[in-house]
């Protein structure tokens, strides 16, 4: 059997150490940790790459410290619309969801639309009568009201003003990449958007080579930052595309990606990628990302 791995993130931005509370960046790490260490546990029993990713981010949808499940911000009308997606490299399928309300954990739902119809993505109400149809867990609107995220709204409802996942203030998407002990990568990305959204905006998160990409003759991808320029830029298959047809290094293609494309379009954010030897990336050209990973029962945790 080989070896198994995995990293995730909490979203990337201007995370200064300046802005951070001891009381509140711990709460940050141990989030990180919790959200790690599920993921991992399911790879030490010989589960898939597939079930610990969507166990990592499932762990960052409970947790209000992040855009993403209960911690999602709010859109213009006062709701919360959220996306997700998750792929298999194995064999490239992949499931995704947008626009979804109510629903407690999107991720799981993103898996469902793999695994159990013959769709990529379904969208809104659409994808809500699907959840209800396999009995998805739904929450009322009190389950993910967050005062914080309230008054981020308040300040910028009257305006044009879209709020990112850009500082440390506005959270991030969330998200996890793994490779199980037989040699399958997968990817799985969540989160709530941007803060006074309108107009149905669909970000990267559910958009399959955009936000999220897995292919076990490459890498596995799952990215953070500002959508518009990750859909542009088609970020997590780039990396895959200048691995498989340019023979660079996961290392190489992440920084090309990141520090280089990216940043010279605009866009700022980051990612978190592994290939199917159990290398590990987690490049981001902001301040700061929230992010861990496990291999070899060595944990990492960073935010910085």
């Amino acid at each position: 059997m080989n070896g198994f791995c995995i990293a995730i993130h909490g979203g990337a931005g201007t995370i200064l150490k300046s802005n951070m509370t001891f009381e509140k960046e711990n709460a940050y790490r141990e989030a990180l940790k919790l959200a790690v260490e599920a993921g991992y546990k399911i790879l030490k029993n010989e589960g898939s790459s597939l079930d610990a990713v969507a166990a990592a981010v499932k762990e960052l949808e409970d947790c209000p410290l992040f855009n993403a499940g209960k911690g999602s911000v709010f859109t213009n009308d006062r709701k919360h619309e959220m996306d997700a997606s998750i792929m298999n490299g194995k064999n490239l399928s992949a499931g995704a969801v947008t626009g979804c309300r109510n629903i407690k954990n999107p991720i799981l739902l993103a898996k469902a639309v793999m695994e159990q119809t013959e769709h990529v993505i379904l969208s809104g109400e659409g994808a809500e009568q699907f959840a209800r149809k396999i009995n998805m867990q739904f929450e009322d609107d009190n389950y993910f009201f967050n005062q914080q995220r309230y008054d981020q709204l308040m300040d910028v409802r009257d305006s044009d003003k879209t709020m990112l996942d850009h500082s440390d203030k506005k959270f991030g998407t969330v998200g996890a990449v793994a490779l199980d002990k037989f040699g399958n990568i997968a990817a799985a990305t969540s989160t709530g958007g941007m803060t006074n959204k309108r107009f149905g905006r669909i970000g990267d998160t559910p958009i399959i080579g955009a936000g999220t990409y897995a292919n076990n003759n490459t890498c596995a991808v799952s990215c953070t930052g500002h959508g518009e320029f990750f859909i542009r830029s088609v970020v997590a298959y780039d990396i895959s595309c200048l691995m498989e047809y340019k023979n660079l290094s996961l290392k190489q293609a992440c920084e090309l990606v990141v520090h280089n494309k990216l940043k010279n379009l605009g866009g700022e954010g980051g990612l978190i990628a592994m290939d199917a030897k159990g290398n590990i990336e987690m490049a981001f050209n902001s301040e700061g990302m929230y992010r861990a990973s496990m291999k070899d029962e060595k944990q990492v945790v960073e935010i910085y």
